[in-house]
């Protein structure tokens, strides 16, 4: 079993969970940073204004990236990374997102980082929105529910594209783009201000239960109605991206909700189909596809949502297909019609439990055969380059006093999974790069914690942001850069 010899391997984090400095050198408050500490009890909380005397906010601090980029770059490189996956921090560039003129020192900030990982031949693949965006944009514009925001966004895309042309090859619109339409996800995926839940994971503790049904109702149709904007913002991305520099290449970004009909009851299985597509493929059919399916029509006129839409959109969705896939894999779950059956946790949403697969430390099934399935899947209905830009295990680890961690619960973890992958592409998928998610240390995005570790590198930190910082190789980080040296053969 191998893997191409210029196989992208790499990881993952996001500036918000990871970078910090949250207003150093002109950047401004992002729809993140009014996010408090929330654990798998209690959700991450939405304040209005920020209070740090009163709450503590992850992102503001996070793993200090901000301060720590050239000694991360450099393990990333100790590490042999051909690719590390980041994002830019939209409020770094433009603070209030509709600025007339960027921020020169966020701009040096990005290109600093850009250069250091030249310097090591990584090559980034950069977000340019990952679940934030300028507080200012949700404060006046209601986020991504107001069309305007698609000129603020293509502003800051025409920046980024012509400051780091050279520098960023791999560009990515959106983070995990079909989350805006999940429950509660309104100002979490679409800055929408409007929103009536906007705490974390309401969902798992009955806040959605509490709203009216016409409170609902409004908050779907301003979630799909935002989704579209995305949509044509991204496409709009594509195009100009394009013209901007022929060597650059635009992907989509999905969060891959993958399940599996609990049982052979028909209604289970059409339920399954039902929710693949419009959870899982509602999007993406739009981004490579350049058109909005017709099962996505019909859900939209049966659940009374009208989108509003301008004349020429639908030439720009033709005009601006993507060029590569990607996606995030961590869990599977089951769907079923009976509702007696509980669910279980995970990345969003995966539905009810599985009997035949075991839990992570915070809930989330572990299913490595899955992503084999879910690679074929996707491939057979796109045939284009894929990623897998997010995926491993979130474990609390020790810091032992020789200033060890041994984790051999995410060494098995990922052998598994890469083991998948390499199955997937025998089987004929196009699968060009794999970067896990948070290779150092980071805050969750769920619930804000930094003991829910995925990284190869530990960041001596705490969930109140305590602690020395501090950099420390795990045992995965040396099992990882052996896998790299040997370009996955030593998996076998």
């Amino acid at each position: 079993m191998n893997f191409p010899k210029d196989f992208l391997w790499g990881g993952a984090t996001a500036a918000n969970q990871f970078e910090g400095g949250w207003n150093e050198d002109g950047k401004l408050d992002s729809t993140a940073d009014h996010f408090t500490l929330g654990s798998r009890k209690s959700p991450r909380l939405f304040t209005e204004k920020i209070d740090e005397k009163k709450y503590f906010y992850p992102s503001h601090q996070a793993s200090d990236f901000y301060h720590h980029y050239k000694e991360d770059i450099a393990l990333m490189a100790e590490m042999g990374f051909k690719i590390y996956r980041m994002s830019i921090n939209w409020t770094r560039i433009f603070p209030n997102g509709d600025d007339k003129t960027p921020n020169k020192k966020g701009i040096e900030f990005y290109r600093n980082v850009f250069k250091e990982l030249k310097k090591y031949n990584i090559e980034p693949l950069v977000t340019i929105s990952h679940y934030e965006m300028p507080y200012h944009l949700a404060e006046t514009y209601d986020g991504w529910y107001a069309r305007e925001t698609i000129g603020f966004y293509l502003n800051y895309c025409k920046v980024l594209f012509t400051e780091y042309k050279g520098l960023v090859k791999y560009w990515l619109t959106f983070n995990e783009i079909n989350s805006l339409i999940l429950d509660g996800n309104g100002y979490f995926s679409g800055g929408i201000l409007s929103s009536s839940q906007k705490n974390m994971e309401a969902g798992l503790v009955g806040e959605l239960d509490d709203l009216t049904k016409d409170q609902k109702y409004e908050d779907v149709v301003k979630q799909y109605q935002a989704l579209h904007h995305q949509l044509v913002a991204s496409a709009l991305a594509v195009k100009l991206a394009h013209e901007t520099s022929s060597d650059y290449q635009v992907g989509c970004m999905i969060a891959g909700i993958t399940q599996y009909p609990y049982t052979c009851k028909p209604e289970d299985v059409l339920l399954s189909q039902q929710e693949r597509r419009n959870i899982f493929y509602y999007c993406p059919d739009i981004q490579v596809k350049g058109k909005y399916p017709k099962y996505a029509k019909r859900y939209l006129k049966e659940n009374d949502i009208q989108i509003k839409m301008n004349l020429e959109d639908e030439c720009i969705l033709s005009e601006g297909t993507v060029d590569f896939f990607t996606f995030s894999y961590y869990s599977t779950g089951c769907v079923t019609t009976d509702d007696q059956i509980a669910k279980t946790a995970g990345n969003l949403v995966f539905g009810v439990a599985n009997p035949y697969l075991e839990k992570s430390q915070w809930g989330w099934q572990i299913d490595p055969i899955g992503l084999r399935y879910f690679l074929n899947e996707i491939y057979d209905r796109y045939e284009i380059p894929m990623m897998v830009v997010e995926n491993g295990l979130g474990q609390e680890d020790k810091l032992e006093e020789d200033l060890s961690i041994h984790d051999d619960y995410r060494i098995q973890y990922m052998k598994e999974h890469i083991a998948a992958m390499g199955e997937a592409i025998e089987d004929g998928v196009e699968l060009i790069g794999y970067t896990p998610w948070g290779c150092i240390d980071l805050v969750a995005a769920s619930t804000g914690e930094m003991k829910k570790r995925y990284g190869f590198v530990y960041v001596d930190a705490d969930d109140e942001g305590d602690g020395t910082f501090n950099r420390y190789k795990k045992d995965s980080f040396y099992w990882y850069k052996k896998l790299i040296e040997t370009n996955g053969k030593s998996l076998y």
